[in-house]
């Protein structure tokens, strides 16, 4: 270790002694009465101190007035070098700076926030290719206008030449035929950005949940499932149950509730036969019975005209 190393580690006298010199600068760049203790001096280099003052700002817990302050070679007056507010070792700070791509959570969103993507990005791939540049040997020219039009019409009718190249119209560019078709995305979801997609939903509504973990049976066999298209379509589908957690939200096949269609079926109840009222007829009562019932005395058949002598 050299000397002046060692010299460097013991503060200059004259500098370690102007304490009040630097309380005064430290006072007059903070706000009144938030400049506290002296705490300590700390040699910087030969004949270069730095004091350090307690901080008494509210919000600043653990930090310190640091003063610097300094001596020519065999000069007796100290100078002010510089006054900053620094950390000390247990200083309250602020969390490391993240980049907002990296800190950005799912439901961060809300009304009129836009989230931008990079051009680069790896979920992301082109939806078509090729668009305004016609493919080889293409009878598809880089524009159309009304005097091509013309021009067009004029070399019909005339004789062609030896040297004039044929005319050509653009029918349509890729991008035009596909916004035509509604298919016109300049990017899609590229193979990783289904991996990446399809991993996080099923983290979240996937087989290893408590959730599914505790369902009679998987949404495979749930007819509330409403499964979705393409290949996703062999392990996800959309929850359409109101009563389910995962009402409205993509789940995996593997994952259930106890929500299931098939997992607890209600009999229907029984109902009684309705009762049978004849209401749309009258019923007969005989004053008198019937002879044929035998129950008709012999002398009441010669008074059956008593009106009648």
């Amino acid at each position: 270790m050299s000397a002046a190393t060692t010299r460097s580690r013991i503060p200059d006298r004259l500098c370690a002694e102007a304490v009040d010199l630097a309380r005064s600068a430290a006072e007059e760049v903070a706000a009144p009465g938030v400049v506290g203790e002296h705490v300590s001096a700390v040699a910087d280099g030969d004949r270069v101190v730095t004091h350090f003052f307690e901080c008494k700002e509210p919000g600043y817990r653990g930090w310190r007035w640091a003063v610097t302050v300094a001596r020519a070679s065999r000069a007796k007056t100290v100078s002010l070098d510089e006054t900053v507010l620094l950390p000390g070792p247990d200083a309250l700070l602020a969390p490391e700076w993240v980049p907002w791509s990296e800190r950005l959570r799912p439901g961060d969103m809300g009304p009129g926030d836009l989230l931008p993507t990079e051009a680069e990005d790896l979920r992301l791939e082109p939806g078509y290719t090729g668009d305004d540049v016609p493919p080889p040997n293409s009878v598809v020219s880089d524009a159309v206008t009304p005097q091509n039009l013309v021009d067009l019409v004029e070399a019909e009718d005339a004789e062609p030449a030896e040297d004039d190249e044929p005319a050509t119209i653009e029918r349509g560019t890729i991008a035009s035929v596909a916004e035509e078709l509604g298919m016109r995305r300049a990017r899609v979801l590229s193979r990783y950005g289904l991996h990446v997609a399809a991993d996080r939903w099923d983290e979240a509504f996937g087989a290893k949940t408590p959730m599914a973990q505790a369902a009679p049976a998987p949404c495979v066999s749930c007819g509330f499932l409403l499964p979705l298209a393409g290949s996703l379509r062999q392990a996800f589908g959309v929850c359409a149950n109101e009563f389910s957690p995962a009402d409205g939200r993509v789940v995996s096949l593997a994952y259930g509730c106890g929500g299931h269609s098939e997992a607890a079926v209600m009999p229907t109840p029984s109902r009684p036969s309705p009762p049978v009222l004849d209401s749309m007829a009258t019923d007969a009562f005989p004053l008198r019975p019937s002879r044929d019932s035998g129950s008709v005395p012999a002398e009441d058949e010669e008074s059956e005209d008593l009106g009648h002598s």
